[in-house]
């Protein structure tokens, strides 16, 4: 009986999720690759400066990064900037108001990167982590566990899905995206391929490339720390597994007498 409720449950679990996906609630999310997905993957260093060019270049003047210090741009594992990079990153792109001196100064590697509200925009900080989940079973993130897709996918996805067409709704512009939930957006379309000039050598930016590189570059802002948390987790599933061989070697010898004994 017990065994019948459990097929039973796993079988309508898979059953909604399976439901959710084909239903698209979400809006249609292609399933990008990214370098950072898997147990081992790892952030992409020339990627993520390729993203922060598109974000400081394109996406700063409406999106800000209010929870993300600027000093971790040289963080190890990350986009890998170093401390003369990073300063003068900080001073030529951003100001923030100084209480103290009650004036705009520019930005330093102590401050954080700066929140823009004047367009009513959303921060873009934990963009990617709060999109981890939006496909399948609202808050179960089941494409992100079964098939890797997650918040970069999404965000990907959305920079890229719209069609041209448009629509005015209550004196505003909506824009037909074929990622948005509902599938239409305020924003218009931010990026058009071939936005940003990349360094010699790098890739086309084309609209794909420029939407996948801000992409990885938002999901490390959301999860910085995420290499440093796949190495804790790798050694710990090392340790806990032979802990376990070990608990299984000292369980035999400890009650191999008795098993003897009963036998005999």
């Amino acid at each position: 009986m017990f065994r019948k409720t459990v097929l039973s449950a796993c079988l309508a679990t898979l059953t909604l999720a399976g439901g959710a996906f084909a239903a698209g609630e979400g809006g249609h999310v292609t399933d990008y690759d990214f370098s950072f997905e898997g147990p081992f993957g790892s952030y992409d260093q020339a990627q993520l400066q390729r993203g922060l060019q598109v974000y400081t270049q394109v996406c700063s003047g409406c999106h800000g990064l209010e929870y993300v210090p600027l000093r971790s741009l040289g963080y190890e594992g990350g986009v890998g900037l170093s401390d003369e990079e990073v300063r003068a990153y900080a001073e030529q792109n951003f100001e923030v108001y100084d209480e103290e001196a009650d004036e705009y100064r520019p930005a330093t590697p102590t401050d954080h990167f700066p929140a823009v509200t004047s367009v009513g925009a959303p921060d873009l900080s934990l963009m990617a982590k709060a999109r981890a989940g939006f496909h399948g079973p609202y808050g179960t993130g089941l494409n992100q566990f079964f098939k890797g897709m997650g918040g970069a996918e999404y965000i990907a996805s959305l920079l890229t899905g719209y069609t041209g067409e448009q629509m005015e709704q209550a004196g505003t512009i909506l824009y037909e995206n074929e990622a948005f939930p509902g599938g239409y957006i305020s924003m218009a379309p931010p990026l058009y391929g071939e936005d940003v000039e990349y360094a010699e050598g790098q890739p086309t930016p084309t609209l794909e490339q420029e939407a996948k590189d801000v992409a990885a570059f938002l999901m490390w802002t959301a999860e910085p720390k995420m290499m440093a948390r796949k190495q804790a987790g790798f050694v710990g599933v090392v340790f806990l597994s032979l802990l376990a061989v070990l608990l299984y070697l000292t369980n035999k010898r400890i009650w191999a007498p008795i098993k003897k004994r009963k036998t005999s």
